[in-house]
């Protein structure tokens, strides 16, 4: 017992070591947290922790990526021993570490207050604050540098302009010249876009782009296939452009009976069906993957959309379509 007493009084021989030890006594506390009421850096906190934890007087546990520190279960011996250099190490320091901990708590408390009285209104908040497109921009951020995209039938090219600065190359494809020239006034207005100058806008029919074949890792037919009308040709030539298993990325409209849509928006086809697509596809080389029905957005008034997934020719046996 004298030689564990001993080790105890090394142990809390150094004042930044009993600092963490009154801050700890009566809350659980972050590093973080710890470094910025000492006024410490990371490594010497860090440290200091360490040589408490193994002579026995802290322990920690994980929440997230944090590590939290609290006194760990003492005897009465080292509770005494504790008591007794608790008092003796009051001074003009230790009651700042106290006014520090106070304001830190505070803050601890003001964030959990925000979350508690704003967690049904975050999605709001989040829009109001950073924009529609933050979702997005994670989303594009994720996709490999080394990828070659195509948005086939790209109009403004929207898709090309968000991913443009996370891919080797972006193709925007369209028959349409005053659609590519909307995209050129976008691109011009857009610096990180400009700068990127990885972005070719083909003037082509879908059904023949002049692209090489097997040339694009990842295409998408957003909102086209209602315009189309041999949409098997259009499918074909996305399956000819693709490499092996290359992916397919394919939203548009559920059926419908907005049967004014063919006056006023051009469509030759009021949605498509589920087992339309996955025929189209087939004749297409193409096999589909995903379908799913897309949740209505709360500001949209166009029909519901599904989004489906393909890949290309395959040997491998065609996967059973997921169906929601």
């Amino acid at each position: 017992m004298v030689s564990a007493s001993l080790d105890w009084l090394q142990t809390l021989s150094d004042s930044t070591r009993v600092r963490l030890l009154r801050l700890l006594d009566g809350q659980e506390l972050s590093v973080s947290e710890l470094c910025s009421v000492l006024q410490l850096p990371q490594s010497t906190v860090s440290r200091h922790l360490k040589v408490l934890a193994a002579d026995g007087w802290v322990e920690n546990r994980r929440e997230g990526t944090n590590h939290l520190y609290h006194l760990n279960g003492w005897c009465d011996s080292r509770r005494s021993l504790w008591e007794w250099v608790h008092e003796q190490a009051e001074s003009p320091t230790t009651q700042e570490d106290g006014q520090r901990l106070i304001q830190v708590l505070s803050q601890r408390s003001r964030s959990e207050e925000f979350f508690s009285t704003t967690a049904e209104q975050w999605d709001n908040l989040r829009v109001d604050l950073f924009g529609k497109q933050i979702d997005s921009f994670v989303l594009a951020a994720t996709l490999s540098q080394d990828l070659v995209v195509a948005e086939l039938g790209c109009g403004s090219a929207p898709l090309c302009r968000l991913v443009s600065p996370f891919v080797k190359e972006a193709l925007a494809i369209d028959s349409s010249e005053a659609m590519l020239q909307a995209a050129r006034q976008h691109i011009a207005e857009n610096a990180a876009v400009r700068r990127e100058k990885n972005i070719r806008l083909l003037h082509a029919e879908l059904s023949d782009t002049t692209l090489d074949e097997a040339c694009v890792d990842i295409a998408w037919l957003v909102l086209v296939l209602p315009y189309i009308d041999d949409p098997v040709n259009v499918l074909a030539e996305a399956a000819r452009v693709l490499k092996p298993e290359g992916t397919l990325v394919i939203m548009d409209l559920i059926p419908h009976e907005r049967t004014a849509y063919r006056h006023d928006l051009g469509h030759v086809r009021l949605g498509v069906k589920h087992e339309e697509l996955q025929a189209w596809l087939l004749q297409a080389n193409l096999r589909l993957i995903q379908h799913h029905i897309l949740p209505p957005d709360p500001n949209g008034k166009g029909p519901a959309l599904f989004a489906a997934v393909a890949h290309g020719h395959s040997k491998t046996k065609p996967a059973k379509p997921t169906l929601m």
